[in-house]
């Protein structure tokens, strides 16, 4: 082959592979890159599909969980509200035969739509005494949610035992037109 063919041979192999090359840089890979996005935004668009045919499914049983929820929720009126509470906790203490020790009551509003009364219980007691008193709490229809639960011993044999609890009440506030 001549020298000037070769040349000629070189220079159109290097500008097949400097094409090559634009068209992997500018076209292949954004193509390829864009394909996988849009594959990955459609298996993500098929579970929010499913998730929303499975909520679909449940709604009666989501209502009807919320209406019982929205029931027992405490009042909108704040002393009547802990009033409510206290009693609950009084009743359970008597119930189970635990000494109340302290109560540290506080409102806290993080929403308009709902606050919360929280509320620190320390009872004392032997085991079956707060089994029967967290047995009591669990079992109250108020909408309640116990946020933790300390348990301590207060003697060297661990048959005087203290339960600290948070518990956290729902109250909806009502909205205004």
């Amino acid at each position: 082959m001549p020298i000037k063919n070769r040349q000629q041979f070189l220079l159109i192999a290097a500008g097949a592979a400097l094409v090559l090359l634009a068209g992997d840089r500018l076209v292949l890979s954004p193509l390829l890159k864009a394909w996988g996005q849009r594959a990955a935004r459609l298996t993500e668009l098929q579970k929010q599909i499913t998730d929303g045919r499975l909520l679909q499914q449940r709604e009666p049983s989501i209502r009807s969980r919320w209406q019982q929820i929205s029931e027992n929720t405490l009042p909108a009126n704040t002393s009547a509200a802990e009033q409510q509470v206290f009693k609950a906790i009084d009743l359970w203490a008597q119930n189970s035969g635990v000494t109340i020790a302290a109560i540290t009551p506080q409102w806290k509003q993080e929403s308009d739509d709902y606050k919360t009364f929280e509320c620190r219980v320390d009872v004392a007691g032997d085991l079956g005494k707060l089994s029967r008193f967290l047995y009591s709490v669990e079992r109250e229809p108020m909408a309640l949610k116990l946020e933790s639960v300390e348990l301590g011993a207060r003697d060297k044999e661990g048959q005087q035992l203290s339960l600290g609890l948070q518990l956290s009440a729902l109250v909806l506030t009502p909205q205004k037109p």
